[in-house]
């Protein structure tokens, strides 16, 4: 078995490979040729923490595994650690054996942003200037250094419950020599792209903050409860995810589809765009909003990806088990 510790995965993974390797197993899920086993997520009871799997077997790319980490709250605060936590392990498809072990934390924030990337290539207007950002946390600087590469971009603004966090995404802003602004939420209406990533139980964004023709990723609802967005924005939006039952059972659209505003049919696979079996955006004012649940398939596709890089290049630590 290799193992690749967290340590070596920054010398490893890019953005841009990160992107394809998404992009790639989005497509793979779509045309049935990979699958996501069901998610286990459970709060522990200490440290008020969330904890589980996410695993998937892609027969396109022969690549088998799972991902087991979490969120916890306070490890920032108490230990200076982040506090979303996980390792990936990938096994021989054709006999069962552990053939790696991952670090998962770069590469959680790496597929994480790659995601909502995908979906603003797809699905974003073509000539989007302003970019929204609700969160200002650790994954939002991922999720924006992504997305400026997807368009290009004039301005960004954004929103935090914590306001003395926002400098994190205007260092990004500042980095990519674009202006940056702090606004309200009803600010987001000047947004032609907005990305949600937050960690809420309750809605920030509603539907009266987004004009007609925005594209919206709302990345942080990944648990049962968990709301970034009003329902009702949902039923203005064309939706598209990474996997319509993950999302209907743990993503935004849990909430839509229990206040009856939407149906599991009014779900589409972002994969089938990028097939070209779904055509995606409909019309310069149509609302488009990508429900980013994170599936198991993105960890085992870059991991897999960081795995052939780190045994080419000498770094891999290979042991017997």
């Amino acid at each position: 078995m290799l193992i690749v510790p967290e340590r070596e995965i920054a010398n490893l993974m890019t953005r841009a490979a990160a992107f394809d390797a998404v992009e790639q197993v989005f497509a793979a899920m779509a045309a049935g040729d990979a699958y996501n086993f069901p998610v286990v997520r459970e709060a522990i009871g200490h440290e008020e923490a969330l904890y589980g799997f996410k695993g998937g077997f892609d027969q396109a790319g022969l690549t088998l595994g799972l991902k087991a980490g979490g969120y916890w709250p306070h490890n920032l605060e108490k230990r200076d650690l982040i506090n979303h936590q996980s390792t990936v392990f990938l096994f021989d498809p054709d006999t069962g054996k552990p053939s790696a072990m991952v670090g998962g934390n770069l590469l959680t924030a790496l597929r994480t942003a790659a995601a909502s990337s995908v979906s603003i290539k797809h699905l974003a207007p073509p000539d989007a200037k302003v970019i929204g950002m609700i969160g200002a946390g650790h994954q939002a600087t991922f999720q924006l250094r992504a997305a400026l590469e997807q368009r290009r971009f004039e301005k960004v603004i954004g929103w935090n419950y914590h306001p003395e966090m926002l400098p994190n995404i205007a260092k990004v802003a500042q980095e990519a020599g674009l202006p940056f602004e702090a606004v309200q939420l009803d600010g987001m209406v000047e947004a032609d792209v907005i990305i949600s990533i937050t960690s809420a139980f309750a809605p920030s964004l509603m539907a009266g903050h987004v004009s007609p023709g925005t594209h919206i990723a709302c990345m942080g609802t990944d648990t049962k409860g968990k709301q970034e967005v009003e329902a009702a924005l949902l039923a203005r939006s064309g939706v598209f995810t990474d996997e319509v039952a993950q999302a209907i059972s743990l993503g935004e659209a849990q909430h839509a589809i229990a206040a009856g505003l939407i149906s599991e049919g009014d779900i589409n696979q972002l994969g089938a765009v990028i097939n070209g079996t779904h055509p995606g955006r409909i019309s310069p004012d149509q609302i488009t909003l990508f429900d980013g649940t994170g599936v198991g398939l993105q960890d085992l596709a870059v991991a897999a990806a960081v795995v052939a890089l780190a045994a080419a290049k000498g770094v891999a630590i290979k042991v017997d088990i």
